[in-house]
Protein backbone atom coordinates (compact mmCIF):
# COMPACT_ATOMS: atom_id res chain seq x y z
CA UNK A 1 0.00 0.00 0.00
CA UNK A 2 1.24 3.50 -0.93
CA UNK A 3 1.37 6.02 2.33
CA UNK A 4 1.33 9.44 1.05
CA UNK A 5 3.80 12.29 2.75
CA UNK A 6 1.91 14.51 5.10
CA UNK A 7 1.81 17.76 4.35
CA UNK A 8 4.07 19.67 6.25
CA UNK A 9 3.84 23.32 4.80
CA UNK A 10 2.92 26.18 7.56
CA UNK A 11 -0.56 26.15 8.06
CA UNK A 12 -2.84 29.22 7.65
CA UNK A 13 -6.34 29.96 8.92
CA UNK A 14 -8.94 32.37 7.65
CA UNK A 15 -12.10 32.69 9.57
CA UNK A 16 -14.89 35.34 8.29
CA UNK A 17 -18.81 34.67 7.98
CA UNK A 18 -18.75 36.17 4.70
CA UNK A 19 -17.64 33.87 1.99
CA UNK A 20 -16.19 36.84 -0.34
CA UNK A 21 -14.23 38.32 2.77
CA UNK A 22 -12.67 34.87 2.56
CA UNK A 23 -11.73 34.30 -0.71
CA UNK A 24 -10.34 38.18 -0.87
CA UNK A 25 -8.14 37.38 1.62
CA UNK A 26 -7.12 33.53 0.06
CA UNK A 27 -6.09 35.72 -2.71
CA UNK A 28 -3.76 38.12 -0.68
CA UNK A 29 -2.15 34.79 1.20
CA UNK A 30 -1.41 33.35 -2.31
CA UNK A 31 0.54 36.53 -3.73
CA UNK A 32 2.43 36.89 -0.26
CA UNK A 33 2.65 33.69 1.23
CA UNK A 34 2.33 30.46 -1.01
CA UNK A 35 3.95 28.00 1.21
CA UNK A 36 0.87 28.15 3.29
CA UNK A 37 -1.79 25.22 3.14
CA UNK A 38 -4.67 27.81 3.75
CA UNK A 39 -7.91 26.18 5.81
CA UNK A 40 -10.82 28.44 5.71
CA UNK A 41 -13.20 28.43 8.62
CA UNK A 42 -16.95 30.36 8.30
CA UNK A 43 -17.94 30.57 12.29
CA UNK A 44 -16.36 31.17 15.33
CA UNK A 45 -16.79 26.82 16.23
CA UNK A 46 -15.72 25.76 13.05
CA UNK A 47 -12.73 27.72 13.79
CA UNK A 48 -12.25 26.36 17.51
CA UNK A 49 -12.61 23.06 15.97
CA UNK A 50 -9.71 23.95 13.28
CA UNK A 51 -7.55 25.41 15.42
CA UNK A 52 -7.43 22.61 17.97
CA UNK A 53 -7.04 20.20 15.36
CA UNK A 54 -4.65 21.35 13.00
CA UNK A 55 -3.13 23.64 15.38
CA UNK A 56 -2.52 26.58 12.32
CA UNK A 57 0.53 28.52 12.77
CA UNK A 58 -0.90 31.73 11.21
CA UNK A 59 -4.84 32.80 11.93
CA UNK A 60 -6.98 35.64 10.37
CA UNK A 61 -9.55 35.67 12.71
CA UNK A 62 -13.14 38.45 11.66
CA UNK A 63 -13.81 40.17 15.17
CA UNK A 64 -18.11 40.59 14.06
CA UNK A 65 -19.14 36.96 13.34
CA UNK A 66 -23.07 35.89 14.48
CA UNK A 67 -23.48 33.67 17.65
CA UNK A 68 -19.21 33.17 18.89
CA UNK A 69 -17.18 36.16 17.17
CA UNK A 70 -13.94 36.55 17.61
CA UNK A 71 -13.01 37.49 21.10
CA UNK A 72 -15.26 34.55 22.22
CA UNK A 73 -12.90 32.34 20.11
CA UNK A 74 -9.95 33.59 21.83
CA UNK A 75 -11.56 33.14 25.48
CA UNK A 76 -12.61 29.55 24.27
CA UNK A 77 -9.33 28.47 23.14
CA UNK A 78 -6.95 30.82 25.79
CA UNK A 79 -4.81 33.38 24.55
CA UNK A 80 -1.64 32.37 25.34
CA UNK A 81 -3.23 28.83 23.40
CA UNK A 82 -3.26 31.19 19.75
CA UNK A 83 -0.53 30.97 17.29
CA UNK A 84 0.32 33.97 15.08
CA UNK A 85 -3.04 35.82 15.27
CA UNK A 86 -3.88 38.87 13.10
CA UNK A 87 -7.42 40.58 14.11
CA UNK A 88 -9.46 41.49 10.97
CA UNK A 89 -12.29 44.19 12.15
CA UNK A 90 -15.01 46.59 10.88
CA UNK A 91 -14.99 48.47 14.29
CA UNK A 92 -14.94 52.23 14.60
CA UNK A 93 -11.96 54.10 15.04
CA UNK A 94 -12.18 54.02 19.11
CA UNK A 95 -12.29 49.85 18.59
CA UNK A 96 -9.06 50.00 16.52
CA UNK A 97 -7.26 52.40 18.89
CA UNK A 98 -6.87 49.59 21.42
CA UNK A 99 -5.52 47.11 19.04
CA UNK A 100 -2.98 49.85 18.29
CA UNK A 101 -2.36 50.59 22.40
CA UNK A 102 -2.21 46.83 22.68
CA UNK A 103 0.28 46.38 19.98
CA UNK A 104 -2.25 43.95 18.07
CA UNK A 105 -1.58 43.09 14.82
CA UNK A 106 -5.04 44.13 12.89
CA UNK A 107 -6.44 44.81 9.41
CA UNK A 108 -9.28 47.01 8.85
CA UNK A 109 -12.30 46.02 6.47
CA UNK A 110 -11.65 46.10 2.77
CA UNK A 111 -8.35 45.40 3.54
CA UNK A 112 -5.92 46.63 1.08
CA UNK A 113 -2.69 44.41 -0.28
CA UNK A 114 -0.25 47.53 1.33
CA UNK A 115 -1.74 46.55 4.71
CA UNK A 116 -1.96 42.91 4.74
CA UNK A 117 1.55 42.66 3.59
CA UNK A 118 2.55 45.42 7.22
CA UNK A 119 0.12 43.08 9.20
CA UNK A 120 1.93 39.67 7.96
CA UNK A 121 5.70 41.00 8.00
CA UNK A 122 4.91 42.36 11.89
CA UNK A 123 3.57 39.08 13.35
CA UNK A 124 6.23 37.32 11.35
CA UNK A 125 8.58 38.81 12.94
CA UNK A 126 7.00 39.09 16.39
CA UNK A 127 6.79 35.05 16.59
CA UNK A 128 10.32 35.08 15.75
CA UNK A 129 11.83 37.69 18.59
CA UNK A 130 8.52 36.63 20.89
CA UNK A 131 7.25 33.30 20.26
CA UNK A 132 3.65 32.68 22.25
CA UNK A 133 3.92 36.00 24.03
CA UNK A 134 0.38 36.50 23.76
CA UNK A 135 -0.30 39.05 27.28
CA UNK A 136 -1.02 41.67 24.69
CA UNK A 137 -4.09 39.61 23.15
CA UNK A 138 -5.71 39.34 26.47
CA UNK A 139 -5.08 43.28 27.32
CA UNK A 140 -6.91 43.41 24.54
CA UNK A 141 -9.83 41.31 25.38
CA UNK A 142 -10.16 43.26 28.72
CA UNK A 143 -10.15 46.48 26.40
CA UNK A 144 -12.14 45.89 23.98
CA UNK A 145 -14.07 42.54 24.78
CA UNK A 146 -17.70 43.27 25.92
CA UNK A 147 -18.30 41.84 29.22
CA UNK A 148 -19.69 38.53 30.01
CA UNK A 149 -23.15 38.74 31.53
CA UNK A 150 -23.61 37.84 35.75
CA UNK A 151 -26.23 35.78 36.33
CA UNK A 152 -28.70 35.78 38.80
CA UNK A 153 -29.80 32.10 39.05
CA UNK A 154 -28.94 28.50 37.82
CA UNK A 155 -31.21 26.56 36.20
CA UNK A 156 -30.56 22.80 37.62
CA UNK A 157 -32.15 20.12 35.66
CA UNK A 158 -33.65 16.85 37.86
CA UNK A 159 -35.41 14.21 36.98
CA UNK A 160 -36.04 15.43 33.42
CA UNK A 161 -37.62 18.80 34.88
CA UNK A 162 -35.98 22.24 35.61
CA UNK A 163 -35.71 24.63 38.78
CA UNK A 164 -33.86 27.67 39.68
CA UNK A 165 -31.92 28.35 42.23
CA UNK A 166 -31.07 32.34 42.98
CA UNK A 167 -27.37 32.98 43.29
CA UNK A 168 -27.98 35.05 46.05
CA UNK A 169 -28.91 31.78 48.47
CA UNK A 170 -26.07 30.32 47.28
CA UNK A 171 -23.63 30.44 50.26
CA UNK A 172 -20.58 28.47 48.59
CA UNK A 173 -19.54 26.52 45.74
CA UNK A 174 -17.70 23.13 45.33
CA UNK A 175 -16.45 21.15 42.31
CA UNK A 176 -16.96 17.90 41.84
CA UNK A 177 -15.13 16.63 38.20
CA UNK A 178 -17.01 18.25 35.98
CA UNK A 179 -20.30 19.65 38.04
CA UNK A 180 -20.14 22.11 40.90
CA UNK A 181 -22.40 21.34 43.89
CA UNK A 182 -24.24 24.27 45.15
CA UNK A 183 -24.74 25.06 48.88
CA UNK A 184 -27.86 26.73 49.84
CA UNK A 185 -28.04 25.82 53.75
CA UNK A 186 -28.51 22.30 54.23
CA UNK A 187 -29.45 21.74 50.25
CA UNK A 188 -27.21 20.30 47.57
CA UNK A 189 -27.50 21.05 44.26
CA UNK A 190 -25.55 19.77 41.34
CA UNK A 191 -25.09 21.33 38.15
CA UNK A 192 -23.11 19.97 35.14
CA UNK A 193 -20.66 23.18 34.50
CA UNK A 194 -16.66 22.75 35.08
CA UNK A 195 -15.77 25.15 38.51
CA UNK A 196 -13.39 28.22 36.63
CA UNK A 197 -16.18 27.84 33.90
CA UNK A 198 -19.06 29.31 35.96
CA UNK A 199 -16.44 31.06 37.70
CA UNK A 200 -16.55 33.53 35.02
CA UNK A 201 -20.68 34.17 35.13
CA UNK A 202 -20.34 34.99 38.66
CA UNK A 203 -20.25 38.49 40.52
CA UNK A 204 -16.74 39.24 42.12
CA UNK A 205 -18.31 41.18 44.16
CA UNK A 206 -20.07 38.75 45.88
CA UNK A 207 -18.21 35.71 44.83
CA UNK A 208 -14.58 34.74 46.08
CA UNK A 209 -12.44 32.16 44.86
CA UNK A 210 -10.43 30.80 47.74
CA UNK A 211 -9.31 27.43 46.65
CA UNK A 212 -9.02 25.96 43.10
CA UNK A 213 -11.76 23.82 44.04
CA UNK A 214 -14.09 26.00 46.13
CA UNK A 215 -15.87 29.64 45.87
CA UNK A 216 -17.68 31.11 48.38
CA UNK A 217 -20.23 34.09 48.80
CA UNK A 218 -18.91 36.81 50.72
CA UNK A 219 -22.32 37.57 52.23
CA UNK A 220 -22.14 34.66 54.58
CA UNK A 221 -18.20 34.95 55.46
CA UNK A 222 -18.84 35.43 59.42
CA UNK A 223 -14.93 34.92 60.58
CA UNK A 224 -11.75 34.52 58.81
CA UNK A 225 -8.90 33.03 60.57
CA UNK A 226 -5.22 32.63 59.91
CA UNK A 227 -4.00 29.01 58.87
CA UNK A 228 -0.68 27.32 58.32
CA UNK A 229 1.64 28.81 55.44
CA UNK A 230 -0.67 31.58 53.94
CA UNK A 231 -3.97 29.71 54.60
CA UNK A 232 -7.22 30.73 56.35
CA UNK A 233 -10.37 28.84 57.82
CA UNK A 234 -13.59 30.79 56.66
CA UNK A 235 -16.57 30.16 59.00
CA UNK A 236 -19.71 30.56 57.47
CA UNK A 237 -23.20 32.17 58.81
CA UNK A 238 -24.32 28.43 58.55
CA UNK A 239 -21.60 27.02 60.81
CA UNK A 240 -19.68 25.70 57.89
CA UNK A 241 -16.03 25.78 58.05
CA UNK A 242 -14.04 26.32 54.59
CA UNK A 243 -10.32 26.27 54.18
CA UNK A 244 -8.50 28.31 51.52
CA UNK A 245 -5.71 27.57 49.97
CA UNK A 246 -2.11 30.18 49.73
CA UNK A 247 -2.49 30.29 46.15
CA UNK A 248 -5.73 32.30 46.57
CA UNK A 249 -4.62 34.15 50.25
CA UNK A 250 -4.44 37.58 47.84
CA UNK A 251 -7.86 37.61 47.24
CA UNK A 252 -8.67 37.18 51.18
CA UNK A 253 -6.25 39.44 51.76
CA UNK A 254 -7.64 42.09 49.79
CA UNK A 255 -10.87 41.54 50.90
CA UNK A 256 -10.24 41.63 54.48
CA UNK A 257 -8.13 45.07 54.82
CA UNK A 258 -9.89 48.45 55.77
CA UNK A 259 -9.88 50.92 53.23
CA UNK A 260 -8.40 53.52 55.44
Amino acid sequence: MRVLAKDVRPKALIVDDEPLARASMRVLLTEHAADHLVLEAKNGCEAVSLIRNEQPDLIFLDVQMPEMDGFAVVRELGAKNMPGLIFVTAHDQYAVQAFEINAVDYLLKPVSRERFTEALARVRARLLTHPGDMERIALLLEAIAPPRKRLSRLAIRSAGKSYFVALDDVEWIQAAENYVELHTGATRHLLHVRIHKLEEYLDPETFMRIHRSLIVNKRYIQEIEPATHSEYLLTLSSGTRLKSSRKYDRNIKGWVANPF
